[in-house]
């Protein structure tokens, strides 16, 4: 039965935390198990849900997740745009599973991901191994098994991270962007400073402009 990767990230509009970017191997008969699990878009689940299901995709599937922290991504929008960035994280996530795939003698012919901008960053940003393989963007992606797999995993490791930073600043860190964000923000640079707004937000967010602290 033919494999394929599915990709997702989570973060990329929440102005704490980092970017992740997730991926997961599936085929056919994975998928059915997936769906069994209850396996949808994170969007569509509720936290609890989502870290309940991130341990039993990992049961289940080959997977990778790779997290770009507040200060690597604030340094890689100095000269990337985001969309950029976002290609660059699914492409070190595609290549990472056709390695561990390799491993495993598994063949895996494609891989799936929701569409973030021109389809060729993505493509440029592949290497050797991704560049054999079939990239297939698309709106909406996460109607697939694998891609919404992805999706928990991403929004999974992303809730986690959140939840760290929360304890190291004595803070809860709202998710998003909002009225509680910018108040959370001012209370930070209060209390560390403005530079330390660069370890925790993405400073690129118009919503730096508006923290007064």
């Amino acid at each position: 039965m033919e494999f394929y990767i599915g990709v997702d990230e989570s973060g990329k509009g929440d102005f704490f935390g980092p970017l992740v970017v997730a991926g997961v191997v599936s085929n056919e008969s994975l998928n059915e198990e997936l769906l069994k699990l209850g396996v949808k878009d994170s969007k569509k689940l509720s936290d609890k849900r989502v870290l309940e299901l991130a341990d039993e995709i990992k049961k289940s599937c080959i997977y990778n997740i790779v997290v770009i922290k507040p200060k690597r991504y604030n340094e890689l929008t100095k000269n990337l745009n985001l969309n950029r960035l976002l290609a660059w994280g699914h492409a070190r996530v595609i290549e990472n599973l056709l390695e561990e795939a390799e491993k495993k003698n598994l063949n895996v012919k494609k891989a799936i991901s929701d569409r973030f901008g021109d389809e060729s960053y993505l493509l440029n940003a592949l290497m050797k191994k991704g560049k054999e393989i079939e990239l297939i963007q698309r709106h909406k992606a996460e109607v697939d098994p694998a891609v919404a797999s992805a999706s928990i995993l991403a929004r999974a490791e992303f809730v986690n991270q959140l939840k760290e930073m929360s304890k190291k600043y004595g803070v809860e860190l709202p998710k998003g962007v909002s009225p509680k964000v910018i108040s959370t923000a001012n209370e930070i640079v209060e209390k560390f400073g403005k530079d330390e707004l660069l370890n925790v937000a993405k400073v690129h967010f118009k919503t730096t402009n508006l923290i007064t602290g």
